[in-house]
């Protein structure tokens, strides 16, 4: 890794400042090897879950790997209890604030009156779908396992997504307004996915 041959080729004049450097280089590895050490176990407990094809198909969508789709499951548990994707939406609180006065009615930002967990992981993934669709190593790898129709969902997922951000983007919008409007469609797609795995 650039960085760590950078940090590691560091010549400082002060030996106290050189010892200083190597104890966090080392506080470096050693977070490294616990976050290695607790992903391994959320991977083996994530195959042996009940919810494990749903994990493995969430993951089959970009911008969702694996801490992202456990994140999803344990706090939305059974993705079939929502009877439709605004449902998920408003359970997020990614759904637009209304204002009624009189006879008009005016929408304002989303709510946030949800999951903060899952409207965190679901806004931070919606970031991959500002870039064009394609499916990179990564995609391909989590996608071994899906069906054809849970890889269409996946593609269907980017062509749209991305059209959506670009033509936020072209209106004017910032992006992150954008993005979390994404996020809010994304949700739709977690749906889809989820939906498609407990019906087959």
């Amino acid at each position: 890794m650039k960085y760590r041959r950078w940090l590691e080729g560091l010549k400082l004049r002060h030996t106290a400042q050189g010892v200083v450097l190597q104890e966090y280089i080392r506080a470096l590895d050693e977070a490294a090897e616990r976050l290695q050490r607790i992903e391994a176990e959320m991977a083996e407990m994530a195959r042996t879950s009940r919810h494990a094809e749903v994990i493995e198909a969430l993951m089959g969508l970009r911008g969702i790997s694996l801490i992202t789709a456990c994140t999803l499951v344990a706090e939305l548990g059974d993705i079939s209890r929502f009877s439709s994707p605004r449902q998920l939406m408003a359970y997020a609180g990614l759904v637009p604030s209304q204002h009624s006065s009189g006879g008009r009615e005016r929408r304002g930002p989303v709510t946030k009156a949800g999951n903060t967990h899952v409207r965190r992981v679901i806004v931070e993934a919606a970031w991959h779908y500002r870039h064009l669709p394609r499916v990179g190593e990564g995609l391909k790898k989590r996608q071994e396992n899906l069906g054809p129709e849970a890889r269409r969902i996946s593609w269907k997922a980017q062509h749209r997504l991305n059209f959506k951000y670009r033509s936020l983007i072209r209106r004017g919008k910032p992006k992150q307004v954008a993005v979390v409007a994404v996020a809010r469609e994304l949700l739709g797609f977690v749906w889809a996915m989820a939906r498609h795995k407990q019906v087959a």
